[in-house]
């Protein structure tokens, strides 16, 4: 989710400031869309507004809406963006050709309670033939979701959550069925109860346990303890979200209850830590820091590692080459750009680091080929078991980043993030990244 520390801090301002403000957040996505489910935006009365739902097309008529849209509580619109869709005089979309589409899947909204909406921006004919399915709730109850997001990007613990898209039954709505609603899945599997997350952040609003509902004879709570308990084991795999719908197949014509949920695995920043404090990698934390990851600069010459040389970056330490566990616990589950041209440096680092393969995500190490083979050869003879080090060796990336032409650091630094968002997101092998940083030409992946 880029962006996101922009929302998060436009979002306590506009608290402080007593200023009423709308999340939007896509929810599911249908054919081609510009931001994947999970994109989020925040729109402030007061006009100011920060992220992104789509390509920019849709923005400008969301800021327009956001509030009409949210004046009786939470809803999702859908938004097509393909060139055959057409209104009607009102504004409302005539059903698709799609047999499986109903009318609920377009915008299908009286527009004749604002006057001042012009009608020629709804038809977003812009050829990208796509659906973004997008959540509007007020900042008084999308708070507790923005909170849970801050406390994951401070603990790097992952939280899973499910949000309710929509819900039909036979029977009249339940009151624990609300469009924007939160579970808190990982609660769930912990302690067998359902834990929404409400007003007051997470592990508040408990619905309840199995048995408590099973007494309360609500067939509707029954069917959400079931539906909570499958999303609670469903498995995300590489995705950070996924529409998922859940039918009810019970026989009772009294429930027959359907349920859409965007499952989401909230994750924490990209972790890059630097070693190395040369003017070249200045250009490398500014990159960094425009994708949101969170930033560590270290170098053991205490007179570069200053904040004042580095004052984007949200760490800058001296660090000796003999403090290892500090080395150790800010490596963890990061990515590790070692870049000091230092060979006393670097060999001291990548000595820690080979040993310890499966503790960082990435190892990206600067210098030509042969100079690396040489502090390779020379830590290997040094070390009391140089089998352990192939492990390391194999996930070293060498020399480090994508070879894409241009000159200078930030062509250094712009093949660099290339490789670390490759490895990170798992578009490329280890291997295979070794292989075009030595190629002459990198073939980057935009799926």
């Amino acid at each position: 989710m880029n962006q996101i520390a922009d929302i998060l801090k436009l979002a306590r301002e506009a608290q402080q400031q007593n200023v009423d403000a709308v999340l939007a957040t896509v929810v599911r996505t249908e054919g081609s869309a510009y931001r994947r489910a999970g994109a989020m935006m925040l729109i402030c009365a007061d006009g100011r507004s920060v992220g992104m739902i789509s390509g920019g097309c849709l923005e400008p008529h969301i800021i327009k809406r956001a509030f009409w849209l949210t004046r009786n509580g939470a809803n999702v619109q859908v938004y097509q963006t393909g060139d055959d869709i057409e209104y009607t005089e009102n504004g409302e979309a005539k059903a698709a050709a799609k047999e499986e589409t109903s009318k609920d899947d377009f915008l299908n909204v009286d527009f004749h309670d604002e006057p001042d909406l012009d009608l020629d921006e709804l038809n977003f004919g812009l050829g990208c033939n796509g659906r973004v399915h997008v959540l509007f709730e007020r900042l008084t109850t999308a708070t507790a979701l923005l909170d849970v997001i801050g406390q994951v990007r401070g603990t790097q613990q992952l939280v899973k959550i499910a949000t309710l898209i929509r819900s039909a039954s036979r029977q009249n709505s339940n009151p624990e069925l609300q469009i924007g609603m939160r579970v808190n899945l990982d609660d769930y599997t912990e302690s067998g109860q359902i834990t929404t997350i409400g007003a007051n952040g997470i592990g508040t609003n408990r619905i309840g346990t199995n048995n408590s509902l099973n007494q309360s004879g609500s067939d509707a709570s029954n069917t959400l303890i079931n539906t909570v308990e499958y999303l609670a084991q469903y498995e995300l795999g590489d995705k950070n979200a996924e529409y998922v719908v859940l039918k009810d197949d019970d026989n009772d014509d009294n429930v027959n209850l359907t349920t859409e949920w965007l499952v989401q695995r909230l994750e924490s920043q990209i972790r890059l830590l630097i070693c190395g404090a040369g003017n070249d990698v200045m250009p490398l934390v500014t990159m960094a820091k425009l994708q949101d990851w969170h930033v560590t600069v270290v170098d053991s010459r205490a007179q570069y590692a200053t904040r004042m040389r580095f004052p984007q970056a949200d760490e800058v330490l001296p660090l000796a080459l003999e403090d290892t566990d500090t080395l150790l616990k800010l490596s963890d589950n990061a990515a590790v750009a070692l870049m000091s041209h230092s060979l006393s440096q670097d060999r001291a680092r990548l000595a820690v680091l080979l040993a310890h393969a499966n503790h960082y995500q990435y190892l990206g190490q600067l210098g030509p080929r042969y100079r690396t083979e040489r502090l390779i050869e020379e830590i290997s003879a040094t070390n009391v078991n140089p089998a352990g080090l192939s492990v390391g060796i194999n996930k070293l990336h060498y020399p480090i980043g994508y070879k894409l032409g241009g000159d200078g650091p930030e062509a250094l630094a712009l093949g660099i993030m290339a490789q670390i968002n490759a490895v990170m997101h798992n578009q490329a092998s280890p291997a295979k990244c070794v292989d075009l940083a030595n190629s002459d030409i990198a073939m980057m992946s935009h799926a």
